[in-house]
């Protein structure tokens, strides 16, 4: 099964999706706008990403996949901090759609992934089968490491290959965390967010030196394509998400492609 590991869907507010900076994306997406782009890509599901810190959106996209079949598998938030994460986690967990949660980090400390109650939480998710979805920035690979050392039975993957500037060449830091990250074999990769870093001014090219790491660090096994959409969508068109990474892997077997694809996916996200 071909699956977008990776995109969102919103009703637009300002005051809840702060984070949105970029007219093109101030506004409202939903299935019905991605559903055309899925079929000419030739996708049959796709993963659907939290935005928000609330558990009200994880409701919201619990209902939005419980309506349309094109959407496989939620990672929605609930508060791992909370003394009643267990509660919760048993809750949502009733609705099989809920496959993980995440941890947005824009206003957050590297430091967070190490603190006591946030780590007593994630100790709680394999309780219920459900992934750790790791979105970090560079400087916030050390705790994303440490998180993984601590809990290597616990499924994680990390989110746009943390984010680095890939305007630039990769840095040497950047590269030997990503090393140390994939030494933990319970984290995969998805390969996301590229366009969502690159602005307006990019070439295919540009994104290969870190394809590159991460292929070389996590192996095709453990990589996933996720377009981010829609807010890939400042950087270039959903088509051009998709055509960056067959393009990239065009010379490997299409077993590896198809692995990459969504074979991974399913197989991380129990969809059958």
């Amino acid at each position: 099964m071909k699956i977008d590991a990776h995109q969102h869907f919103w009703h637009y507010d300002p005051e809840k999706y702060s984070w949105i900076n970029d007219e093109k994306i101030q506004k409202d997406f939903l299935p019905e706008d991605l559903k055309p782009m899925l079929k000419d890509a030739n996708f049959e599901g796709t993963i659907l990403v939290q935005a928000q810190q609330t558990e009200e959106e994880t409701q919201f996209l619990l209902k939005l996949a419980a309506e349309n079949n094109l959407i496989k598998g939620v990672i929605g938030w609930v508060d791992l901090n909370s003394e009643e994460i267990e509660a919760s986690l048993a809750r949502f967990s009733k609705n099989k759609l809920l496959k993980g949660v995440r941890h947005t980090v824009y206003d957050e400390k590297g430091e967070f992934m190490t603190d006591p109650a946030f780590q007593s939480g994630v100790s709680k998710l394999a309780i219920f089968g459900l992934v750790y979805e790791i979105l970090v920035f560079p400087y916030q690979l050390p705790g994303a490491i440490a998180l993984a050392e601590k809990f290597p039975e616990q499924k994680f993957v990390l989110d746009h290959l943390a984010k680095p500037d890939v305007t630039k060449a990769p840095s040497t830091q950047w590269k030997q965390e990503i090393q140390k990250l994939a030494g933990n074999k319970n984290v995969f990769c998805k390969i996301s967010g590229l366009l969502s870093e690159a602005g307006k001014d990019w070439n295919p090219s540009d994104f290969s030196p870190f394809l590159d790491v991460v292929v070389h660090c996590f192996g095709i096994e453990r990589l996933m394509f996720g377009s981010d959409w829609p807010v890939s969508l400042s950087g270039g068109s959903y088509s051009e998400s998709v055509k960056i990474i067959e393009d990239y892997f065009s010379t490997n077997s299409e077993e590896d492609l198809k692995k990459v694809m969504g074979g991974t996916a399913c197989d991380f996200y129990n969809i059958s």
